[in-house]
């Protein structure tokens, strides 16, 4: 199946049939995720695993009572750092310099760059938002390799991130709650959206194409 195939395939499964997701499908899935392009390749944020059925239900009751959570197979939570500053820049640039053989020495102008990018937030809210922004392009990643995989995943924001990030003890570990991804399979029989048409607004009117100087 083609990317283009998987992405008309695929859809936000609002019931799913409670069947595992392959061990091998899922690291693929977060192996995309890992991948994904992020701003100064800082990645600030995490993707946190959830299999246990337990551990789901409670995380339920924070997200609007959505079935998919306790239905799925595994639920991904991407959780951007609480906190992103010149320590990060600098791990970053001495696992630059180990990974490609240089003298961490010959990325001071980029080290120097990175702070000043790091620094340079209004507010430490604008610092957070731009962190949450990089975990949403992980998200897009996993979602299309999801799809390929015929791996159905369902992104939610339909949830309360201060109860989550309480009940997982979020805080402590320096991060905050952006983004759900139930992966599962979906369940076609009380999924009423199921097998029906894609919904978008015509090509000419999403794509804009501009000329001139």
């Amino acid at each position: 199946m083609s990317v283009m195939e998987a992405l008309h395939w695929r859809y936000a499964a609002k019931r799913m049939n409670g069947r595992k997701v392959a061990r091998d499908a899922l690291d693929n899935i977060l192996d995309a995720a890992h991948l994904a392009p992020s701003s100064y390749g800082l990645q600030p944020y995490s993707v946190l695993v959830i299999e246990t059925p337990a551990l789901r239900e409670r995380i339920r009751r924070t997200a609007c009572d959505q079935p998919q959570i306790s239905e799925c197979s595994h639920l991904l939570i991407f959780a951007a750092w609480s906190e992103v500053d010149g320590r990060h820049v600098d791990e970053l640039i001495e696992l630059t310099a180990a990974s490609r053989g240089l003298d961490p020495k010959e990325l001071e102008g980029y080290r120097q760059a990175l702070h000043d990018a790091v620094a340079g937030f209004a507010t430490p809210e604008a610092r957070q938002q731009w962190a949450a922004r990089q975990a949403y392009i992980a998200l897009g990643t996993a979602l299309t390799v999801a799809a390929a995989q015929r791996v159905d995943a369902s992104p939610m924001e339909g949830f309360d991130p201060a109860a989550l990030d309480a009940l997982l003890g979020l805080e402590e570990q320096g991060l905050r709650s952006v983004v759900l991804l139930a992966l599962g399979y979906r369940d076609t029989e009380q999924d009423r959206l199921a097998g029906q048409a894609k919904v978008r607004w015509p090509r000419e009117r999403f794509v804009v194409e501009l000329s001139g100087a």
